[in-house]
Order: structure tokens, then C-alpha cells, then sequence
């Protein structure tokens, strides 16, 4: 049975690698979802790595676009693409950009970063799904900033009215938007509320915690559900947890990449 706590470890050590050898920001986003894409890649959803096109398989969209780190090296982890490949990631030269990109990797079923989209495209692949009669799940993770583009809600009120009972949102709620805290840019809560008030199923969830995730992500409905999930922005790495405002757009120094993975290493 797969260590969920171990592999946790194991991708954040592989992402900072990542992002200090491009040179690369993004990182405290990228490090907050790592157990949800655990949990849903080990625990919950109906996939393939041999067969990534199957069509039967569950589908994942990453609307937070810019943590593409953590759904590449995820990736891999299960299986998906040799870890060498990530060695390209965010280089001149090279197609694995810092936004994840449908062509960059087996297993990345749409492009993702226009923030507020992905649910709309997680509600066309449900209808799909549905007017197939076809069982297959659509898991969207989006950042809890994209909360304030009103195309969530007129799509969330859709997604209710249709039933789409194969459609499940995880909310990375971490209370940032690049450098600032979410609520201090446009007030989101009651998220949880709101969501009700829309018609979904709600819970909330220790974001962190990759087992409780995968038994509230493994459960259905006969409406949407929404997850909103509590996380930490730059989790594991207690410098960047205590600043997570500047860790959206902030590089690491080689000193910093030091003192991260030795972080990670004895957690």
C-alpha cells in the first residue's frame, strides 16, 4: 500500500529541485495541493498510467494552472512519464512551462492558469459523461482567489440546475492570491454558504491530511460536490509557510533551496 506521507515527501523534494534549477516562482502555490493530487492520484481516481487516454478513466483539470509542479511530479510518482523528464521544466528551450500544458505530459488532460475557467470545462467534460451514460468522474482544483471571477458562479449555478452528479471541485483554500490574502483583495466567505446556497454538497476538509481527503473525495452524490480543502501556501517549508505572500512571485537562493530540503528531508 502507497506510503501517502512518504510520496508527499518525495514531491515536494522533487518540485523545489524543479524550481530552483529553472529559476523558477510559483513555488509556495505549487506546494499547497500536493496531498489532494496525492489522494486523488493514489487513492480515488479510476486511471491508467499505461493507458492515460483510456476513456473510461476518471478526469483531472488543474485550473490553478500555475501549480503545474505538483500535478507534473505527481504524475510521475504514479507512474505516468520517467522523473527525468521533469529535469525540462520551466527551461529555455524547452515545452514543460510553469503553466501546465496538455501536451507537456502523459496524463494532463487540458491546459489550465486563465483563472476561473477550469470549472467550466470541468462542467463540459460532466456533460459529457452524462449524456454517454458514461460513469467516469471530473475532479477541477482550482485556488480559492478564482472565487472572485463571477464566471465560477454562473457556472457553479449551472452545474446544480443540470445535476451533475459526476462533477467534484476541490477549493485549494490556502488565503492567497499571488502576494495577497485573498479576503484582503475581495471577500470570498462564507465559501462553504455560498456553495449551499447554489445548490452543491458541501464539505471542508484538513487539506493536508491526504487520507481524510481520499475518503471525502471517494464519495458521490446525486448533485455536484464541492471540497473545500484548508491548506498552508509553501507547506513544508517553514520560511515560506510564515510568508506566503511572498512566495508566489519569490526565487529561491541556493541557501534557501538548502534549508528547504533539509526541512523536507526530517519532516
Amino acid at each position: 500500500m502507497a506510503n501517502l506521507k512518504e510520496i508527499a515527501k518525495n514531491v515536494r523534494r522533487m518540485q523545489l529541485e524543479m524550481h530552483f534549477n529553472a529559476g523558477d516562482s510559483h513555488i509556495g502555490c505549487s506546494l499547497s495541493p500536493v496531498e489532494i493530487l496525492i489522494a486523488l492520484y493514489f487513492k480515488v481516481m479510476k486511471i491508467d498510467p499505461q493507458q492515460p487516454l483510456f476513456p473510461e478513466r476518471d478526469r483531472f483539470i488543474l485550473s490553478k494552472g500555475h501549480a503545474a509542479s505538483a500535478l507534473y511530479t505527481v504524475l510521475s510518482e504514479r507512474g505516468f512519464f520517467p522523473k527525468e523528464a521533469l529535469y525540462a521544466f520551466a527551461r529555455n528551450g524547452e515545452k514543460i512551462a510553469s503553466h501546465v500544458e496538455y501536451d507537456a505530459f502523459p496524463g494532463v488532460e487540458t491546459n489550465g492558469g486563465s483563472g476561473g475557467h477550469g470549472l467550466s470545462l470541468g462542467i463540459g467534460m460532466a456533460l459529457v459523461s452524462i449524456a454517454g451514460n458514461k460513469n467516469y468522474r471530473i475532479f477541477v482544483l482550482m485556488g480559492d482567489g478564482e472565487l472572485q471571477e463571477g464566471a465560477i458562479w454562473e457556472a457553479a449555478m449551472f452545474a446544480s440546475s443540470r445535476k451533475l452528479s459526476t462533477l467534484t471541485l476541490i477549493i485549494d483554500r490556502n488565503e492567497f492570491q499571488t502576494w495577497s490574502k485573498v479576503d484582503d483583495v475581495v471577500a470570498i466567505e462564507s465559501v462553504s454558504d455560498k456553495f449551499k446556497a447554489f445548490g452543491w454538497d458541501v464539505n471542508e476538509v484538513d487539506g493536508h491530511d491526504a487520507e481524510q481527503l481520499a475518503n471525502v473525495l471517494s464519495k458521490t452524490s446525486e448533485h455536484p460536490r464541492v471540497i473545500i480543502a484548508h491548506t498552508v501556501k509553501g507547506k513544508g517549508v517553514s520560511f515560506m509557510e510564515a510568508d506566503g505572500g511572498a512566495w508566489h512571485n519569490g526565487v529561491l537562493t541556493e541557501e534557501q533551496y538548502k534549508l528547504a530540503i533539509e526541512e523536507i528531508n526530517h519532516a
